[in-house]
């Protein structure tokens, strides 16, 4: 789904990472947004600084968490907040 699309807007002097779902107002500050799309948009903007190593090991972190499925979001199926997911990501980095 689109909690898992990253994207780059890619202009000859200026680079956007974002996720590509929009602001998600029915549920803007409760905590139950997926930031796998943001998070993975962050890692593309990491590769295209050459830091693919950390790229790497951002997404691999992200695919762990999600196959896993302990702590993953409820638009995948689990009952974490947006918060506990983000945080056992960065426990896995």
């Amino acid at each position: 789904g689109l909690g898992f699309a990253p994207s780059a807007n890619i202009g000859d002097k200026t680079r956007i990472y974002e996720a590509v779902h929009g602001s998600a107002p029915d549920i803007a500050g409760q905590d139950k947004a997926n930031p796998s799309a943001i998070l993975m948009a962050f890692a593309m903007m990491l590769n295209d600084l050459g830091m693919t190593d950390k790229a790497d090991k951002l997404n691999a972190a992200i695919q762990a968490q999600v196959a896993e499925g302990k702590v993953i979001t409820a638009d995948i199926g689990g009952t974490a907040g947006t918060k506990e997911f983000t945080q056992a990501v960065i426990a896995r980095l």
